[in-house]
């Protein structure tokens, strides 16, 4: 007989389109409502969840707020988020420095909530960079009274069929985290083959008629033969010489040889980013079709479900608002195991297995 699962009332911090509180809500969490500015994630975290759409900026957002929702209810409370990572991730170099700034503001922000709030349970995920500033320490100083673990976790060693790194922080009041159950999930890597090989073929600049998602962007004449001229796995080092860019003729082009890539079948993708949907912009070339990875393939490399809805009926596509918001997103296969960990770790603690916080051992999550 399957135990019952224990009730977990969370808010989704920087929710985006629902990519974390889709798979915390997989892995039995209620999650009561996601917190984004963004005005485009709406419609896909309301239409694929049943949670409630709180469009503000987090730093107006106060702890009577989040207590509304998870506040006074029985079981136990969670507060989890992911705060836009733009100033350390290395596919965004423009603008870096104005940005920063602000971003690590709201990592600060969220540690804040945290502190005033107090809920039971915590997670955040980010980019592995975050360890090494500052403002980590200052996040991780404001989960005083917590049992705290954090690691980078491989996502292919979950299920996430991409070359994907996350920071993972994992904090509980309710007792030492047993650091060592994650490690036995054994689950296999999976490949672009077995994410998105089922999907109907179309062409460069096509969408299929029954999936508005399942579009590709249109490739210039020079693109074209430079994807037919690329194998799988392989580089632009391929071609013949007149098809090589300007930029690959120079000393510091080949440090980038994955752009203009083809995915390979038989082992995960690359890390998909808000610019994915692009052939130039990395290895997002299809196995084997002439074009760039579909927005739809590009979710379920996300491990978003096939029928994941991002556009309402009257809305078009737009590749870089929709390449933005699937590559920002949390995979939701990350988002299902991190509650999952937590899920088993409110139950141990009904059955009072757990360690007290205070003898808690020095671990790793993953």
């Amino acid at each position: 007989m399957k135990p019952k699962t224990p009730r977990i009332s969370a808010v989704d911090l920087f929710c985006g389109v629902g990519g974390l509180t889709h798979g915390l809500v997989r892995s039995g969490v209620d999650v009561r409502a996601g917190i984004d500015l963004d005005p485009s994630c709406r419609y896909p975290y309301e239409a694929n969840n049943s949670a409630v759409f709180v469009e503000r900026d987090v730093n107006e957002v106060t702890p009577a707020e989040i207590k509304s929702y998870v506040g006074g209810r029985k079981g136990y409370s969670l507060l989890a988020g992911c705060a836009p990572c733009q100033p350390f991730s290395t596919y965004s170099q423009s603008g870096r420095s104005k940005k920063r700034g602000l971003d690590w503001q709201l990592v600060s922000k969220f540690g804040e909530l945290v502190s005033q709030v107090q809920p039971d349970l915590v997670t955040m995920e980010n980019v592995p960079q975050l360890q090494d500033h500052e403002v980590f320490e200052q996040f991780l100083g404001n989960l005083h009274g917590y049992s705290v673990s954090a690691s980078v976790v491989e996502c292919i060693k979950i299920g996430v069929p991409q070359s994907r790194k996350r920071l993972v922080v994992i904090a509980s009041k309710l007792g030492a985290l047993e650091i060592e159950a994650v490690g036995k999930k054994g689950n296999s890597v999976r490949t672009v083959r077995q994410e998105i090989a089922d999907l109907p073929p179309i062409a460069a600049g096509e969408k299929h008629a029954d999936d508005p998602l399942h579009a590709a962007s249109s490739l210039s004449e020079v693109n074209m033969k430079r994807i037919r001229a690329s194998k799988p796995g392989g580089t632009w080092r391929d071609w013949d010489p007149e098809l090589l860019a300007a930029c690959h003729r120079k000393t510091t082009g080949a440090t980038y040889p994955s752009v203009y890539g083809r995915m390979e079948w038989d082992a995960p993708a690359p890390t998909i980013t808000t610019q994915c949907f692009g052939y130039g912009n990395g290895r997002f070339g299809h196995p084997e079709q002439d074009r760039a990875i579909s927005l739809r393939e590009a979710a379920m490399l996300q491990t978003f479900p096939r029928d994941y809805k991002f556009l309402a009926d009257d809305e078009t596509v737009t590749f870089s608002r929709l390449g933005r918001l699937i590559g920002n997103a949390v995979p939701v296969r990350l988002g299902e195991v991190i509650g999952e960990i937590l899920v088993e770790h409110v139950r141990k603690a009904e059955k009072g297995t757990l360690r007290p916080i205070s003898e808690e051992l020095s671990g790793r999550l993953f």
